[in-house]
């Protein structure tokens, strides 16, 4: 994270608690992911327990892969002498650069189990050695 520097003295320390705060309520929301990469392409795949199909959008946009999306649920229990409900709302965002060999055309998502995983193809590797040869004239 990249932030701004302040001059040193009594109010950057009065911000520090503030500062640490707002970081983890970020990871908080921040669906928990790994990435991997085979010979056929790369993989992603993010923990969305409770997380419906419809209520998730994946676009790539310059390199880009973002998965954004919100998750709602709700439990309510009635007893004889008592009542509980709970409610969880939250929307969420996780972007990943690809590397240059990654093919933005070839990008599949599936949902399942709680899980949904991003597969991401190469881009087919030109034949020979990756160079044109070039001709060199006399005279």
């Amino acid at each position: 994270m990249v932030e701004k520097s302040h001059a040193s003295g009594f109010w950057p320390s009065l911000y520090d608690p503030f500062r640490q705060v707002g970081s983890r309520v970020a990871e908080w929301f921040a669906p928990a992911s790994e990435a991997s990469v085979g010979e056929d392409g790369y993989n992603i795949a993010i923990e969305l327990p409770g997380v419906e199909e419809e209520d998730i959008k994946v676009s790539v946009d310059d390199g880009v892969v973002t998965v954004k999306g919100e998750k709602r649920s709700e439990r309510e229990e009635k007893g004889d002498s008592w009542y509980f409900s709970e409610r969880q709302f939250g929307s969420f965002s996780r972007s990943f650069r690809l590397p240059p060999e990654a093919d933005p055309e070839n990008v599949a998502a599936r949902l399942k189990g709680g899980v949904l995983t991003l597969s991401i193809g190469k881009k087919a590797k030109k034949s020979g050695d990756g160079g044109t040869e070039v001709p060199i004239q006399r005279g």
